[in-house]
């Protein structure tokens, strides 16, 4: 069997050498269009900020070092421009010539390309593989650059504004969109925005980036605020899109969302064609097609289709939930499945839980607070999960996102067996005390209301200390500490529904205990106060 891999990376590569695994007879032959077969995509921004020093760090496997222990025939500068379906033939551009290899099966792992949206010229770069990053690298160098403005608040956005005051650059981020970090929600993206706030980046949210031109050996960047600032360097992490012009000018079938699309053994409408990582359409989380570029799916998939390429009949990669996770100087976000704007967009009713749980035992020294968001649905399923803070937050996400994977819902969380020693964990982990909310609010015994659903005539009483509430609380509460609640039941009134609200939602929860069983009605603020100066920074709350 011959089989034909058209690029590279994390899909190609990985298909390319579990295939010798299973097949020693197999020809693998590996076309690349760049200079690197395998490289560290998202350890980029990281040799821009000098964390990784050597250039060849950022490459995974070498061409040589393929040769030589998996015996696959890898051909960097080696574009593949045509598709001869018919004949099983590829054609193939170098530097040198073009021509045509044979191939018994074909598999497509040619990735996305960066997003420009018509920007480009001179001191303009994007990070998409390792001569991009070089030549920013060199550019800053040579031109002394002093300053930089990132285009777009996604992960490489947030991760090169990051590397770049690492390096010591004045940075400006401009993102489009209300919010950075699109898997975020508002009030969670916030923390992003703090952070890099805090890191010494100039973030400007509603902001696009409209032209970029160069005048007197600076960049004028003008943006659809009307805005304009001169700097050293403009770095484009607009996203990307999936690279399908090969695959439809063969004739291979493209979803809608414009990704190539596969069957669940990741075949496309052509038996003996295959396709992998991100340019293919993939099942989100929400069981639709999405496109989810992201490398640890496109790892799996490409070892899927090794396997089916031998006969095999593997699934592990098409349905992709989307865990992910970014660092922002000290500062760790991540999340998975949909988000509450992905859920209200489809119109899907989800109830949700925050969480402000601290990393470890709180008796023992260093313990730092998280900031926890699960939502879910009426039966418990979980829909998705947010979380970040300075430590332990991806190990939060990886519990729920593999709870998630295998079926589990909120019941599931709460039940989580999870190490526990003081310095890594609580008796009651993050992700149980999720699961303790989650289903308080399911059985009735905290009926819980959301930050953003409060309005002026609520009558909200605030069980926190005095002390508390001087640093700031929600305008018109009534404050009784928890403490002596019990005595000052008088003072509240019976005919109107109570919302408890305490720091984080703890004291709640015991203030609606007492009160709904001597006769009030009482509801807790999911998330206490936190949540709801969170959430009034985001816009969200009417009060």
């Amino acid at each position: 069997m011959k089989v034909v891999i058209v690029g590279g990376v994390a899909g190609g590569a990985s298909c390319a050498t579990r295939l010798r695994r299973l097949d020693e007879s197999a020809e693998i032959i590996i076309f690349e269009r760049g200079e690197n077969v395998s490289y560290a995509n998202c350890g980029l921004p990281y040799f821009i900020g000098g964390k990784i020093e050597r250039e060849e760090d950022l490459t995974v496997a070498s061409p040589a070092f393929l040769r030589r222990r998996f015996n696959i025939d890898v051909r960097v500068m080696s574009e593949v421009v045509d598709i001869d379906r018919k004949g099983h033939t590829v054609t193939v551009r170098t530097p040198e010539k073009e021509y045509k290899e044979s191939y018994d099966k074909l598999v497509l792992t040619p990735g996305a390309s960066a997003k420009t949206l018509g920007l480009g010229g001179e001191g303009v770069f994007t990070l998409r593989d390792v001569r991009n990053t070089l030549d920013l690298d060199a550019y800053i160098r040579e031109n002394k650059v002093d300053g930089a403005l990132v285009a777009g608040g996604g992960f490489i956005g947030v991760e090169i504004a990051e590397n770049l005051i690492r390096r010591g650059l004045k940075v400006t981020l401009a993102e489009f969109a209300p919010q950075l970090m699109p898997p975020l929600d508002a009030e969670m993206a916030l923390l992003v925005s703090d952070a890099l706030a805090a890191g010494g980046v100039d973030v400007k949210v509603n902001t696009g980036v409209k032209g970029v031109e160069k005048k007197n050996g600076k960049l004028n960047v003008t943006f659809t605020t009307g805005e304009s600032m001169e700097t050293g360097v403009v770095i484009l992490a607009l996203g990307v899109a999936p690279e399908t012009a090969l695959a439809k000018n063969a004739g291979l079938e493209i979803a809608e969302n414009g990704g190539i699309k596969t069957d669940e053994l990741m075949r496309t409408n052509d038996k003996d064609v295959f396709a992998a990582g991100d340019a293919i359409s993939v099942i989100g989380a929400d069981g639709k097609d999405a496109l989810i570029p992201l490398a640890g799916p496109a790892n799996r998939q490409g070892r899927s289709v090794a396997a089916n390429l031998t006969g095999g009949g593997e699934n592990n990669g098409k349905r992709v939930l989307g865990a992910s996770v970014v660092k922002v100087f000290d500062l760790t976000a991540a999340s998975v499945g949909r988000s509450e704007k992905q859920l209200q967009k489809a119109g899907v009713k989800y109830k949700k839980a925050y969480a402000f749980p601290m990393t470890h035992a709180g008796y023992y020294p260093g313990a730092t607070q998280l900031t926890l968001k699960l939502l879910f649905g009426e039966n418990g399923e979980i829909y998705g999960a947010q979380a970040a803070g300075r430590e332990n937050v991806e190990k939060q996400i990886d519990v729920i996102s593999a709870v998630m994977k295998l079926g589990g819902n909120v019941h599931s969380l709460a039940e989580m067996e999870l190490c526990y020693a003081p310095p890594y964990n609580s008796a009651k982990s993050p992700v149980n005390m999720l699961g303790f909310i989650a289903e308080n609010i399911l059985s009735g015994l905290c009926p819980t209301v959301y930050a953003e659903d409060l309005t002026l005539e609520d009558y909200v009483l605030d069980v926190r200390n005095p002390g508390e509430c001087a640093n700031g609380g929600i305008p018109g509460a009534v404050n009784i500490p928890l403490d002596v609640l019990r005595e000052n039941l008088s003072l509240l009134p019976s005919n109107r529904r109570i919302t408890v609200s305490c720091a984080v939602g703890l004291r709640g929860y015991l203030g609606v205990r007492i009160l709904r069983q001597c006769g009030f009605d009482a509801i807790n603020l999911s998330g206490g106060y936190r949540a709801y100066s969170l959430c009034k920074r985001a816009g969200m709350t009417k009060r």
